[in-house]
């Protein structure tokens, strides 16, 4: 059978155990344009390995590739497509995952500024349209895909509450968002219906020709321009700049600082964060909630208040 065939029956076999599985699609077919639409027992490899290792040094996207194939070869095994796996047996030594990085507000104006670089090579509308993207991703803490997903009818302004549907664990939630968030969108909502809106209230909130909604790769390549124009390089220490998705994770520990500084009960709304970020349990909230120095002396203090208040 065809390696397309392959990936095809596959990624159907994948959505009907009820996954997206969109990202693994995009990426298989990738490698069914790399490697040559052959059958799948003529893939070599060698093939594979070009495919796994890529252009440049080897990070992350590595183990996403592999893993993914590997998941497709047992399919195509298991159901008589193919004899064996080209995949390789000895895996490499990957670099440790990015850490996480937490923007300071003084980053965080100067990637709104920043934005103002996109008037070259994009439509004249996409800078506004971007910070207010920037503005969403900070002020919500949602994540990328989910506000690429957005449309015109996800966006309540008169009740300030965006919904946010089939996200990561295909579960639907509101989040509620503030004042100034709500007039900016506002501005992006009339900026939007400059465009053409094709599919009534169900067309993308954010695009910049009104027809297809931005892609992740898009808004990141735009967000690569944006950061080196605020003048925003790697951390000391790691080999990589901070990214778009680090937003989620200021978005959280900003959160947390403000609660601290309130004297707020910041055990009993971790739940809340958790439920408002999306997450299906606090433990993935408090892997966001990296020790910046900001965050340690908080919650230094409140524990200095603590131990003087149980000395007393």
């Amino acid at each position: 059978m065809k390696l397309a065939n392959v990936i095809d029956a596959y990624v159907a076999r994948q959505r009907s155990l009820g996954m997206r599985f969109e990202s693994a699609d995009r990426l298989l077919h990738r490698f069914n344009r790399v490697v040559g639409d052959r059958h799948i027992r003529e893939v070599t490899p060698d093939s594979v390995i070009a495919f796994l290792n890529g252009g440049g040094a080897l990070t992350a996207t590595w183990a996403l590739k592999y893993s993914v194939l590997r998941g497709m070869y047992r399919f195509a095994i298991s159901h008589g497509y193919a004899n064996c796996s080209p995949l390789p047996t000895v895996l490499p030594k990957l670099p440790p995952p990015q850490t996480p990085y937490v923007y300071s507000t003084d980053e965080l104006r100067r990637l709104l500024e920043a934005t103002a670089v996109l008037q070259t090579g994009y439509s004249r509308r996409v800078p506004a349209m971007y910070r207010t993207m920037l503005l969403l991703l900070y002020g919500t803490g949602m994540r990328i895909s989910e506000v690429l997903h957005l449309t015109l009818q996800d966006v309540d302004l008169a009740e300030r509450i965006i919904t946010v549907r089939c996200t990561k664990f295909f579960k639907t939630r509101l989040v509620p968002i503030g004042p100034k968030l709500a007039e900016e969108l506002a501005a992006h909502v009339k900026r939007r219906g400059l465009l053409p809106t094709p599919h009534g209230n169900v067309t993308p909130l954010f695009a910049s020709r009104g027809v297809r909604g931005w892609t992740y790769p898009t808004v990141i390549t735009m967000f690569q321009h944006v950061r080196r124009a605020a003048g925003i390089g790697c951390p000391i220490g790691e080999p990589r700049p901070p990214r778009l998705h680090d937003l989620r994770h200021t978005a959280a520990v900003h959160r947390v600082v403000a609660w601290y500084r309130s004297g707020q009960d910041v055990q009993r709304l971790l739940p809340q964060l958790a439920t408002y970020l999306g997450h299906l349990d606090i433990r993935a909230t408090q892997r966001y909630l990296q020790m910046t120095p900001e965050l340690l002396q908080e919650a230094s203090q409140r524990f200095v208040q603590y131990a003087m208040g149980a000395e007393q």
